[in-house]
């Protein structure tokens, strides 16, 4: 995994002016006001942020589904209530950290997965913070 770097020029893809009502209709605008660029509006930190794969299923309660695209901000300092990638053993894992009993546990947003205490775990580290999540609709019926 490579960082994403500041090497990249700018890629600029139309933005409508108007946002888009999930309720109500609202009118339409009949023009594209400016560009967007989609590593400025979802990346804060070039040199600490990567792209990982989810393989898996432990958070789909979260919205997150096997073969999702993650964004992952390895400058964030991890607090409770956040997704994070956390290293066990070895090994990388997606769940939500939580204070359970005045102890740090990580949770799966999927109840055929129990919660993992940190304080029984081996080697923990938590590699950093998930900060947006990018898949296909219509992919997960």
């Amino acid at each position: 995994m490579a960082p994403l770097h500041g090497a990249c020029p700018p890629l600029r893809l139309p933005l409508a002016g108007e946002s888009v009502a999930a309720g109500f209709p609202s009118p339409a605008d009949d023009y594209i006001d400016r560009g967007i660029d989609l590593n400025e509006a979802l990346i804060q930190h070039p040199s600490s942020t990567f792209f990982l794969r989810v393989s898996g299923d432990s958070m789909i309660g979260a919205g997150i589904h096997d073969g999702d695209l993650l964004v992952v901000d390895r400058s964030l300092e991890a607090r409770p209530g956040q997704i994070v990638v956390a290293v066990l053993d070895g090994a990388f894992t997606l769940k939500r950290l939580v204070r359970h009993n005045n102890r740090l546990r990580l949770e799966a947003a999927n109840s055929a997965y129990p919660p993992l205490e940190l304080h029984q775990c081996g080697d923990v580290q938590i590699w950093g913070v998930a900060i947006h999540v990018i898949h296909p609709l219509g992919r997960h019926g």
